[in-house]
């Protein structure tokens, strides 16, 4: 009696494993400095973004507010 898949699902992933390795040697890793600099600039932008949408969430708050207030 055979198994499905036993053949077929050992063979490959040897090959997959030295695939992923090869891969992995491809693979140019940034600098300690680039790291930090772009680090930085995620934050600086994820602030920027959240201070712009509290502004509109404000800004439709009162919005509505007023709206309703009619």
């Amino acid at each position: 009696m055979v198994n499905m898949g036993d053949s077929a699902e050992k063979k490959e992933r040897p090959s997959f494993a030295k695939g992923v390795k090869s891969e992995f040697k491809k693979i140019i890793w940034p600098d300690r400095k680039a790291t930090v600099k772009q680090s930085i600039a995620v934050v600086a932008i994820s602030v920027t973004v959240g201070v712009i949408i509290a502004i509109l969430d404000l800004i439709v708050k009162y919005g509505v507010s007023f709206i309703t207030s009619i």
